[in-house]
């Protein structure tokens, strides 16, 4: 079994002055914490996997392709291999869990 709790994370992610911390590594799959705080723009670029984004903590938008949504603490999001995708309007510090399927590369 492996177990992480979520404090210990960002404060490891936070050390490393980073906004993406990859925790966790499988052959199928990896896990890590993505951080953008309130009023920070969204750097990302598509990716070569399947995501999944939980939305911990914060407020933002979020645009996948052509569409956009509101999320907030609990919303899940999914986003395909290839899509453009980004998190903007950010109102609130905003702390993701990111599932990459296969592993992010």
């Amino acid at each position: 079994m492996k177990a992480f709790r979520l404090d210990e994370l960002e404060a490891e992610r936070a050390a490393n002055k980073g906004a993406y911390l990859q925790f966790l590594r499988e052959r199928n799959m990896s896990v890590g914490l993505y951080a953008l705080d309130a009023g920070e723009l969204d750097p990302q670029q598509p990716h070569g996997q399947d995501e999944v984004y939980f939305v911990v903590s914060g407020r933002a938008a979020i645009t996948v392709g052509t569409e956009t949504t509101q999320v907030a603490r609990g919303s899940v999001v999914y986003v395909p291999a290839g899509v453009e995708h980004r998190f903007h309007h950010i109102s609130e510090d905003l702390r993701v869990m990111v599932v990459f399927s296969p592993p992010e590369s």
